[in-house]
């Protein structure tokens, strides 16, 4: 190869050299000019598997993001608890860890079958907690009744399936989260859980009626209440815009009144309603509920 080709050859591999030097420190200008709240959008849409590990601080502006709030305010690893049936130890353990990230600013957090230690991490971090979803957890009456004071700011709890909350739970939970608006305590169908006592018994909606006076919408799927609680509820929750008593079989809506009191709620779904044709969009509605609700109560 003749001296002029390769020196030739040399200033183009000395211009791709440069102009990738130059691509890389644009894209970093790029990251870095970025505002913390969109680095923190672009965040959440990383999977619960890899937040969950280790974060690699790509820049500076990744590491000043993670170190803030932004990233931490929304945690949402439901999906993930679910996956390969974890267990609760390992959920606890995960839910620790994220909330130990937050430093305190955690404002939702949906997770699955979480237990006591989880429960209790959560209420001592959670000043500013919104929006609590634990369905089927392991928590228990008594974590309930000694950290449900550190919730007060809550406005929606998911507690649907935890059957070691009972009446005392639910009172603990009343007593102390006067912001609470929206209440999901859907039970499990008798036919699978055998062990699960479906005789009627109106204590669960009579703590409800005298401890959460300010709920719009409620969800009671499967209860064992009767007449008496749903009266009860009517009379206390003059909020309430929104009920849900699928499969209550208890109900019988003999009173013409109180079958009147349900249909003029915004939506009712009585004991006998069929949701099989419209699950997904119930979901839906039901996900923007919350988040509606939160925003508002951000207003206050």
């Amino acid at each position: 190869m003749s001296p002029k080709r390769t020196c030739f050859s040399e200033k183009k591999k000395k211009k791709k050299k440069e102009d990738e030097n130059g691509a890389a420190e644009n894209e970093k200008a790029m990251w870095e000019g970025l505002n913390p709240e969109i680095l923190a959008l672009i965040f959440t849409r990383i999977p619960a598997e890899q937040r969950i590990g280790v974060l690699s601080l790509v820049c500076k502006s990744w590491s000043q993001c993670l170190c803030g709030p932004y990233c931490w305010a929304d945690i949402d690893i439901e999906q993930w608890c679910r996956k390969t049936n974890r267990t609760v130890f390992k959920i606890d353990s995960a839910v620790c860890k994220l909330v130990r990230r937050t430093k305190g600013t955690v404002r939702r957090l949906s997770a699955f079958k979480l237990g006591d230690r989880g429960f209790a991490f959560i209420a001592n971090c959670g000043r500013f907690l919104k929006v609590l979803k634990i369905p089927m957890s392991e928590v228990t009456d008594n974590m309930v009744e000694k950290h449900a004071v550190s919730l007060a700011n809550m406005t929606v709890l998911d507690i649907s399936y935890c059957l070691k909350i009972t009446c005392k739970g639910l009172e603990a939970f009343g007593k102390n989260c006067k912001a609470l608006v929206h209440l999901r305590r859907n039970m499990p169908p008798p036919e699978l859980v055998p062990t699960y006592n479906v005789k009627p018994d109106v204590s669960e909606a009579l703590t409800i009626a005298d401890t959460m006076p300010g709920l719009q919408h409620l969800e009671l799927g499967y209860g064992r209440f009767t007449d008496v609680g749903l009266e009860a509820i009517f009379a206390k929750c003059k909020a309430l815009t929104h009920l849900d008593i699928q499969g209550c079989w208890s109900v019988k809506l003999l009173d013409g009144h109180l079958e009147d009191r349900c249909l003029q709620l915004q939506e009712f779904k009585s004991p006998w309603h069929d949701d099989f044709d419209n699950g997904a969009s119930s979901e839906n509605d039901s996900d923007d509920a919350d988040s509606d609700e939160e925003s508002s109560s951000d207003l206050d």
